[in-house]
């Protein structure tokens, strides 16, 4: 797999007790188009992506459901919408639950072109 590490800046995460510490991991896997989130190494869910030019269109996410509950959605669309950004890519969010964030995080919106805001509900 040739996957690209990303880290996320912005708030910390609520802190876990110490025997629940865990380590999450979000990498790029463009091999699958699809950035996936780990957890302790175990793969926990992904955002499938579709790539083209200077676009970046979130098709599907998904949460396995053992590890719902924890933020690890928010955690896989911060790092997933950083590292567009990183890259330059106008967003298009088709996926519900990357679109549901965005409209919760208006400091995104900037991603989406403008003349798709009312498409997508910005």
């Amino acid at each position: 797999m040739n996957a690209k590490l990303l880290t996320t800046p912005g708030p910390d995460p609520p802190t876990p007790k110490e025997d629940e510490m865990t380590t999450t991991t979000v990498a790029d896997n463009p091999e699958k188009s699809r950035y996936e989130i780990t957890s302790d190494g175990e793969l926990a869910g992904f955002a499938e992506y579709h790539r083209h030019a200077d676009e970046i269109a979130f098709i599907h996410t998904e949460i396995d459901p053992r590890f719902g509950g924890q933020g690890l959605g928010g955690v896989l669309a911060r790092a997933a919408l950083d590292d567009a950004r990183a890259n330059n890519l106008a967003v298009l969010p088709y996926c519900p639950f990357i679109r549901g964030w965005l409209t919760k995080h208006p400091e995104y919106h900037d991603l989406v072109p403008a003349a798709q805001h009312e498409r997508f509900g910005l």
